[in-house]
């Protein structure tokens, strides 16, 4: 998830009390992550990673320094990866470290409320985020030109931005959902291979003994006598994988898809199936675009039959989704 995420940082810190994050701020040459890449670190363990190795490892060290520190607790540190850590990626990083406990959570709560697109703080060690931020009139001029370029989208999609003594993320946005029809085996090894990306998924089949004992944290499971009624819950920026154990199943889930506003819709089997089924959709009225949209087969053959070569390229395949096929009308 790219962005400030709030919901991630208030979790943290309700079960930790006081939680320090580490922000990729800027890269100047090779590094392992870009800006943006941010980790959690508390007393006792961290979520996330900014590249793992020396870097991370010092990174952390550093945040636990911060955790026992007072209110808006910052550090502003620049890392040489080859000759200070020993890294082979010879870069450096920016690094924004900042702790945060019930007392700054509140504020961030009220900032994202006032509905500004970015969070914005001074990067001074103990300074607080006072009013709106970037908009404030107490910010510098240069942060204040920020603030108006990312008001009129010219900042772009930038997940950091330093101006002026000022620091600015936007707040993360939601993941992608994705719908996906079926707990086999196939449907299994694409929920496990899309942990930790940016994917929630509502898993859907009609018997409640195919879902395993326990379900990752990023898919809810949805039991439906007909499977085929859950398309309707779908938003028009949903993606749909459809993998059911009945072919009749599995069309009649995609005629219901192809009659709406969709992202992405994927249908397991060979290309005589997929030369079938669009046969059959073509005689319930959907037109060639429409048709031209539903991608069957899924996967990469040349990875393999295997479930979870299937589910690997199906995750490649979702992450090379581009932002243009989000919203897309009936064709």
């Amino acid at each position: 998830m790219v962005g400030f995420d709030l919901d991630a940082l208030s979790a943290a810190v309700a079960r930790e009390e006081a939680v320090a994050r580490v922000l990729v701020a800027h890269v100047e040459g090779s590094a392992p992550r870009a800006p943006g890449a941010a980790i959690l670190v508390w007393a006792t363990g961290q979520s996330g990673s900014i590249g793992g190795g020396a870097l991370e490892w010092e990174a952390a060290a550093r945040a636990r320094d911060l955790l026992a520190g007072a209110p808006w607790a910052r550090a502003d540190l620049r890392m040489a990866l080859g000759p200070g850590l020993g890294q082979c990626c010879g870069g450096a990083v920016r690094l924004v470290i900042e702790r945060f406990a019930a007392g700054e959570l509140a504020m961030l709560g009220a900032l994202r409320q006032g509905g500004a697109p970015h969070f914005a703080r001074p990067l001074a060690h103990g300074a607080v985020p006072e009013g709106g931020g970037l908009n404030s009139a107490r910010a510098p001029f240069g942060a204040q030109a920020l603030a108006r370029a990312a008001r009129s989208g010219a900042a772009g999609d930038a997940p950091v931005a330093i101006e002026a003594g000022w620091l600015a993320e936007p707040w993360a946005t939601a993941d992608r959902t994705l719908y996906l029809y079926g707990a086999g085996h196939v449907g299994r090894a694409i929920v496990h291979a899309l942990a930790g990306l940016p994917w929630r998924i509502v898993w859907i089949d009609d018997a409640a003994a195919r879902f395993p004992d326990a379900l990752p944290a990023h898919a809810e499971q949805l039991v439906a006598a007909n499977p085929a009624d859950a398309v309707a819950l779908a938003g028009p920026e949903a993606a749909h994988l459809v993998l059911t154990y009945s072919h009749a199943l599995d069309l009649e889930i995609c005629h219901r898809i192809l009659g709406r506003p969709f992202g992405f819709a994927g249908l397991i089997g060979s290309a005589s199936k997929a030369a079938r089924f669009r046969s059959r959709l073509r005689a319930l009225g959907h037109g060639p675009a429409a048709l031209a949209r539903l991608t069957c087969p899924i996967g990469d053959k040349r990875l393999g039959k295997a479930p979870a070569a299937i589910a690997i390229g199906v995750a490649a395949e979702l992450l090379r989704l581009p932002a243009a096929e989000r919203m897309v009308g009936v064709a």
